[in-house]
């Protein structure tokens, strides 16, 4: 059995650990922040306590016919988050879903929860360690990448009356610029269109910002929006 020493200490460093990973994420003001990954860590190791050491009185008895797995309790750990880190992915509109981060960030810190509730401390203190690495380091890497691969949307809100595709099309020739998709969308507003263009991935900022000034000349056109992510 583990003393009261050794069960205070565990509890402790796995609130830590889910502390440090819930700092970086309470930057971003999201719904799952310090107190929830310090919860969700803490309840972890609590829960692989119970796990390895909870029933040894059952054990004590000394039925033959009495056997258990240390493994089932934690073992339900990681599918149970599942339905608390469901509660941070939101789906927006066009397809967009935000907060998997944050869900695979609270799945990641069960497990260093499981893992201090285990006394495997060293793998605990590294895996937050990475974890923080992932958050905090590799965003910048990732927000270039996208920005390299996505491609970008001139977004453009229209008479309908005055419409005219080949217009436009002429003024993207005159920067250089050839839109791959163009979206036309009806909205609630009365006779305005969505005008959704798509341009290549590596197309110059510079390039569009001079199209957009030149369609904001246009008449007929109301609003021009520049989408990036």
């Amino acid at each position: 059995m583990l003393t009261w020493e050794e069960i205070l200490l565990r509890l402790a460093v796995a609130s830590v650990l889910g502390g440090l990973v819930g700092i970086e994420r309470q930057r971003y003001d999201w719904a799952a922040g310090l107190r929830t990954h310090m919860l969700v860590c803490l309840g972890s190791a609590l829960m692989m306590i119970v796990s390895s050491f909870g029933f040894m009185d059952v054990l004590s008895l000394g039925h033959s016919n009495i056997s258990l797995d240390v493994s089932r309790v934690a073992a339900q750990v990681v599918s149970g988050i599942g339905f608390l880190g469901a509660g941070t992915i939101m789906f927006l509109k066009r397809e967009e879903v935000k907060g998997l981060t944050t869900a695979a960030g609270l799945w990641a810190v069960a497990g260093v929860g499981l893992a201090i509730g285990g006394g495997l401390y060293f793998a605990g203190g590294v895996t937050t360690a990475l974890i923080l690495i992932i958050l905090v380091l590799i965003k910048p890497a990732k927000k270039k990448i996208s920005a390299f691969y996505h491609p970008r949307e001139v977004h453009l809100l229209v008479n309908r009356s005055a419409r005219s595709i080949r217009q436009i099309e002429a003024l993207a020739s005159e920067n250089h610029l050839k839109f791959d998709q163009v979206a036309i969308l009806h909205t609630d507003k009365d006779d305005n269109d969505l005008l959704q263009l798509r341009f290549e991935k590596h197309v110059s900022t510079d390039a569009l910002l001079g199209f957009m000034d030149s369609l904001k000349q246009l008449q007929g056109i109301n609003e021009v929006k520049l989408r990036m992510d």
